[in-house]
């Protein structure tokens, strides 16, 4: 069967190029996928655009739209371990995690068939009795969708959701490294029925499709999530026709921790911030700011638990963490590690591919814990988006904040401490879209994320994920139409 979706119907790319998806705990391809090119993305773009300007979708009943999306979560249910089994394929995450994913992006779909059903229009009072005057919204129009290779589904879900429940049509591109979940996605929303080119799919890298998507004047919305340069690039795109572009483009993440913690439950929470997924995620907490009295105790620990992370494939129920997802992101990993210890970072464990038969075929890295690391280092502050953790001490909570906001990026963060005025204002202080108090990672669909400064724009779940994909408008109505009588010519 075909992989791309295009107006109602699966094909093939127009070249008949295909792409290996490629299993990184083995490094087998296991199964080819169709290849758009620009001349696809164009057509998936028109299908989108005459759907929104000629077809049924913006103009359905909000009720209905809803339904449909709460009839998506009932089939992401039914087909949870297939699309599971896949993800892990695809990414090399545990089963466990791609289970989690299944289940969170059911939630955001419910969500989002409640979300729908909440007024957002309203009427304002002008003070004169002969007006009305109502603002109220409607969807956006076609909508681009780009979602990563480490979270696919469940970014590309962040952004399907809220663009369907407000009426718009869209084109969904999955990073062409793991796209497999989102073609299963698709299939699901065409067996609930929308209508022809209210969703459309595209496979392939941003080089080939990726100024379309952008670039292209039908389109009125684009809403990324990736990496800095990347989104640097796209909003650029979108720029020449002033389109709404919504970027989430990563974190270094701060998780600061005091001295009045219980070091174990600290240390834990440590390593699964920063370890989960092979510190492929774009909110783990890579810097490691912790109280000088505390700190060689709780590194300690955290090293320990670091040499204990079991490694493996995914799909073996005992292991803890899979690959990294291709080789050509261990190579990146293995320069930053290398780019650590050239700038006198202390290595205290990891910092190579592990040793055993089991793993070599695979794209493994090590867990890697750097003390003794300082704000000057490039290894504190670029986003190495692999199992790297850096640590940092201070000695006062002033110096904490000021360590925890010393970052171009603004993503996410975390305090741990027993004293909760103290939690509260040190998250009040850090210049993060999410912070956590004494836990690093949890999301519920009902709260907005999404970052500050080099962190993005824009905000995904919560009513400002649905607000992104909605227009504003102000209409006034005067009842008792009479001349202005402004000009007496």
């Amino acid at each position: 069967m075909p992989d791309l979706f295009i107006d109602g119907s699966w094909r093939s790319a127009a070249d008949g190029g295909t792409r290996g998806v490629i299993n990184p705990f083995d490094a087998t391809v296991f199964r080819h996928v169709d290849e758009a090119t620009a001349a696809d993305a164009e057509a998936a773009v028109l299908a989108a655009r005459w759907a929104f300007d000629q077809g049924t979708w913006p103009a359905t009943p909000v009720a209905e739209r809803a339904a449909v999306l709460d009839r998506v979560a009932d089939l992401l249910q039914r087909d949870k371990e297939e699309i599971a089994h896949v993800e892990t394929l695809d990414t090399g995450k545990t089963l466990v995690e791609s289970r989690i994913d299944v289940d969170d992006v059911t939630a955001v779909f419910r969500y989002y068939a409640q979300q729908a059903l909440v007024p957002v229009d309203r009427t304002v009072d002008v003070g004169q009795a002969n007006v009305r005057s109502r603002v109220v919204h409607h969807p956006v129009g076609v909508c681009s969708l780009i979602a990563p290779w480490n979270y696919p589904l469940l970014q590309i879900a962040w952004k399907v959701a809220p663009a369907l429940a407000a009426g718009n049509t869209m084109v969904l591109k999955p990073s062409e490294v793991t796209p497999l979940s989102t073609v299963h996605l698709v299939k699901l929303l065409e067996e609930v029925g929308l209508p022809h080119g209210v969703v459309n799919l595209v496979l392939g890298p941003g080089s080939a499709v990726g100024a379309t998507l952008t670039e292209h004047p039908a389109v009125d919305l684009v809403s990324f999530t990736g990496g800095l340069s990347t989104g640097r690039a796209i909003i650029r795109s979108t720029a020449e026709t002033v389109k709404r572009a919504c970027v989430e483009l990563g974190g270094k993440n701060p998780n600061i921790v005091f001295a009045d913690v219980d070091l174990d439950v600290a240390a834990d929470v440590v390593a699964t911030g920063v370890f989960l997924h092979a510190g492929q995620v774009c909110s783990a907490g890579t810097r490691l700011i912790v109280e000088e009295s505390v700190a060689d105790e709780l590194v300690a620990a955290v090293v320990e638990k670091a040499r204990r992370v079991r490694l493996g494939n995914g799909l073996d129920p005992a292991s803890e963490s899979g690959p990294l997802v291709s080789e050509q992101h261990r190579d990146k990993v293995e320069g930053w590690v290398a780019r650590g210890l050239a700038e006198g970072a202390e290595l205290l464990t990891g910092g190579r591919r592990p040793e055993g038969a089991d793993l070599q075929r695979g794209y493994f890295y090590e867990p890697t814990v750097f003390d003794h690391c300082d704000r000057t280092m490039d290894i504190v502050q670029a986003e190495t988006f692999g199992p790297i953790l850096t640590v940092e001490r201070f000695r006062t909570e002033e110096e904490a904040v000021l360590l925890g906001n010393d970052t171009s990026y603004g993503l996410a963060g975390g305090v741990q401490t027993r004293d909760v005025e103290r939690g509260e204002r040190v998250a009040n202080a850090l210049r993060h879209g999410t912070v956590w108090i004494n836990d690093f990672g949890p999301y519920v669909p009902q709260a907005e994320w999404g970052g500050q400064r080099m962190s993005g724009n824009g905000r995904e779940l919560g009513p400002a994920g649905l607000h992104e994909y909605l227009e504003t408008k102000h209409i006034w109505q005067n009842t008792t139409p009479a001349a202005p009588g402004w000009f007496k010519g």
